[in-house]
């Protein structure tokens, strides 16, 4: 299920996207960015719908997925 960023509180957007960041894994390319430069990449990208909030059901987890993965996620 994918959810619209405007239909959550500034907050529980803000915990989502920091959470995703701070995964282990997460790649942000060669450079050192801090904390507030990642949340607004990911912000920037989620306004321009280049990446989506999905909500799986089964796990009752959050993840933010870019566009090119949201036909995969869909098919699972």
């Amino acid at each position: 299920m994918i959810i619209p960023p405007h239909e959550l509180s500034p907050e529980a957007l803000q915990g989502i996207i920091e959470e995703f960041i701070t995964r282990e894994g997460t790649d942000y390319g060669e450079g050192e960015f801090t904390l507030a430069d990642k949340v607004a990449q990911v912000r920037r990208q989620l306004e321009r719908k280049e990446a989506f909030i999905v909500f799986d059901v089964i796990t009752e987890r959050c993840n933010i997925l870019a566009q090119e993965q949201l036909p995969r996620y869909e098919e699972d």
